[in-house]
This record gives C-alpha cells, structure tokens and sequence, in this order.
C-alpha cells in the first residue's frame, strides 16, 4: 500500500465511488472476456454472428443503422465531459486536464463518426445501450472521483504530465488508424478487406490498442484507483474483442497473414 500511495490517490470516502470500482470494472472485464470466447456485443463486423439462440431472436431485437448507434455509444459521454466544466467551474490543473482529455476523446470520436467511417450494417440496440451507459458513468465517475480527491493527500510522484503524453499518443495513433479502416473501402463498397498501413502490418487492432493508451493516459492524469482499474478493465475489454477480430479475419480470408498478432505487436 505504501508503494501504492506513491502513485495513487487514498481511495475517497465514498461507499458508492468505492464500489463502482470494482463493479464497473468488473462488468467491463467480463464482457471482454465473453467477446474472447464468442459472445459478443452486437455491433461492427459482429452485429448478427452469436450464437445460435441469439441469431434466432435477432429479428426481435431493435436494430439500428450501425452510424446512429456510433453516435449513441458516445454522445452521452461527449456531454458528460462537457458538461463538467458548468457543474465544476473553479477546479484544479489536474481535474481540468483530466476533463479536458475525457471530453475531447469522446468528442473526437463523434467527429470519426460523422465524417471519417464508412459504415454499411447494423448495431442491435441493447448492446448500443450497454456500451454507452459504461462510457457515460466511467467519464462521470472518473471526473467525480477527481473532485472527491481533491480534499486528499496528493501522491508523491506526479504522473500527469506523463498522461498528457500517452493521452496524446494514443488519441494521434487511434485517429491515424481509424483513417486508415475509412479508405479500406472505396465509394459503394460494403464489404470488409483486410486493412494495410500504419500498425496494420504487424496487428489487426492498432485502433484498440491506442485506445487503451488513451485510457491509460486517463489514469496517469488521473491517478486515481477508479480510473486505473477501469482503464485496465478496458485493455481487458478491448483485447478479448481484438482477440475475436483477428480469429474472425483468419475466418473470412484464406490469404490472412498468420504473422500479423491482434493486438500487442509480435505478442498477442
């Protein structure tokens, strides 16, 4: 614990704070886990491929175009973060760095969203629900957990300069291959290829993993337990759903190159 508090905020004096936790983190820890063995939240290349009793039942779920359920995963969120900075006005440098980084990441994504991705399928509602709900309540807990902190004592190493830096690289590299995923596909063309450039080469998900140094850029501004668990919830999360986009490409293209790992160059 000593080692601990170098790095970390004392956990605040909050029963709920406390146990989202390990609620939220572990909700999110166990859908990633799910998506490595198959079952999978319904959306992207994965909408419509679950099981069997989950296929049948498909026609009595709520679908929605694939662009409007983007928009719904993060718009929520978006204003979260926004909205912070009215609920929260005379803050520090560390929550206002914190709240910045959380409202341009999401904010940015709405931007991919609406003129960056090519979209051609479909999202089932309930899953669109689920994941905006975790990013609506992870960016206001993360941001409330901050302001509950501030009475605390601050760790001795200071981390957020180096979270302003691994936030950067990830929020560039996520862009630069989100980019990348857009020109995939030419105009009219719904189908899914096998995408070349950037990381690409060497792993299917470079998008996934900058996203999980986004995360962890969160943390390190942050330093927070809350945020910390739930940025190695989402490593979790987003690995068990790499994990399933490469065996899904090995699946679809015969040519698929075997060297090319899902999500960890060279390892995983």
């Amino acid at each position: 614990m000593d080692i601990l508090s170098a790095f970390l905020f004392p956990s605040p004096p909050s029963l709920f704070v406390n146990v989202m936790t390990v609620v939220s983190s572990a909700v999110v820890a166990v859908i990633g886990l799910s998506e490595a063995r198959g079952t999978h939240l319904q959306y992207s290349k994965f909408w419509n491929t679950n099981n069997s009793a989950t296929k049948s039942s498909n026609s009595e779920q709520l679908r929605i175009s694939s662009r409007l359920g983007m928009l719904l995963l993060y718009t929520p969120a978006a204003l979260a973060g926004a909205a912070s900075f009215w609920f929260f006005p005379d803050d520090d440098w560390r929550i206002v760095l914190l709240k910045s980084a959380l409202t341009l990441h999401f904010f940015k994504r709405d931007f991919e969203v609406l003129f960056v991705h090519k979209y051609s399928g479909y999202m089932i509602l309930d899953s669109a629900v689920i994941i905006s709900l975790s990013y609506f309540s992870s960016t206001a807990l993360m941001i409330y957990t901050q302001q509950l902190s501030k009475a605390l004592v601050e760790p001795s190493i200071d981390l957020k300069n180096i979270g302003i830096a691994v936030f950067v690289i990830g929020i560039i590299g996520n862009m630069y291959h989100h980019y990348i995923l857009s020109q995939t596909r030419k105009k009219g063309e719904t189908g899914y290829k096998i995408p070349k450039g950037g990381l690409f080469s060497i792993v299917i998900c470079p998008h996934y993993l900058f996203e999980i140094t986004v995360y962890f850029g969160f943390a390190l501004i942050s330093q927070t337990l809350y945020s910390l668990c739930f940025a190695i919830a989402t490593a979790i999360y987003l690995g068990g759903r790499s994990y399933a986009t490469r065996k899904w490409y090995v699946s679809k293209f015969e040519d698929f190159p075997q060297h090319i790992k899902a999500l960890i160059p060279f390892v995983f």
